[in-house]
């Protein structure tokens, strides 16, 4: 009986064994076709995608300047461009006009028919549209000064260095042919509640919270923004609106970036 038992449990055992083994292959089919199936569902490897994603950016490299370097100087070669980049290392040719200035049809502080009144068409017209939207909403901006050719911003900058010195012009006023004004897409603009003034109190009033709230809805960006002087050169001005183009705005304002940073991000 004993030997009956011994002989039932090893066959018993070598069965087990047998279908193990012989189980073994279909296990393995069904993990490898479930692996299979898992990839499969991940949908197909894009090259160069992996697990990076692409910065997009309303500004393309076909808006950047186009440099030419003369005794130092770098010189902007397409400065219709809207997006022109226009500061202390990037100059417009000297004399530059933009042939497209008309005056907007907006408020200003003042009456008299004066060369400061001019933007280029596209900048007036988004202006107008920036302005009206603020008077819809119960706030009131004036305009104070636009375009300024080469000449009046060697006056203005000349009288600046008289008042001040040197050091103190460098951080207010531009030097000729590296002032935004000169592109005509800029406009410093104040209200009656700042008595038309240009300075860092209109920040703090009613239109000035307005602008830094909306103007990127309308293609302007406020150009030198508060935290961003060692950036910009210059320092904080609520009152300095320039306009870039509606997509380029948003990206700007969205990323809460200087036009500067923005830039170098587009041409990293």
């Amino acid at each position: 009986m004993r030997q009956l038992k011994k002989t039932l449990l090893a066959f018993m055992t070598s069965t087990t064994m047998l279908l193990t083994a012989c189980n073994t292959p279909f296990f393995e089919a069904k993990s490898n076709q479930e692996a299979d199936e898992a990839a499969n569902m991940q949908g197909p490897e894009v090259e160069g995608e992996k697990n990076e994603v692409q910065e997009e950016y309303a500004m393309t490299a076909e808006m950047l300047n186009i440099i030419e370097t003369e005794d130092g100087v770098n010189y902007i070669q397409n400065p219709e461009n809207i997006q022109v980049l226009v500061n202390k290392d990037h100059s417009l040719p000297i004399g530059y006009r933009p042939a497209d200035l008309v005056v907007p049809d907006v408020k200003f502080s003042f009456d008299e028919m004066h060369e400061k009144k001019l933007m280029r068409k596209e900048a007036a017209e988004a202006l107008a549209v920036m302005f009206n939207a603020a008077l819809e909403d119960g706030v009131e901006i004036a305009a104070v000064s636009g375009f300024r050719s080469y000449e009046r911003q060697q006056q203005v900058y000349t009288a600046s260095v008289e008042a001040s010195g040197a050091e103190h012009a460098q951080q207010a006023v531009a030097e000729p042919g590296k002032s935004e004004h000169q592109t005509g897409l800029t406009m410093d603009v104040s209200s009656a509640e700042n008595r038309y003034n240009l300075d860092q109190d209109f920040g703090e009033t009613e239109a000035g919270k307005w602008l830094a709230k909306h103007s990127a809805e309308y293609g302007f960006i406020i150009r030198y923004p508060e935290g961003k002087e060692n950036i910009t050169g210059y320092m904080y001005e609520p009152w300095h609106v320039r306009y870039v183009g509606g997509d380029v705005a948003k990206d700007i304002d969205s990323l809460g970036l200087s036009f500067e940073e923005y830039v170098q991000l587009v041409e990293e």
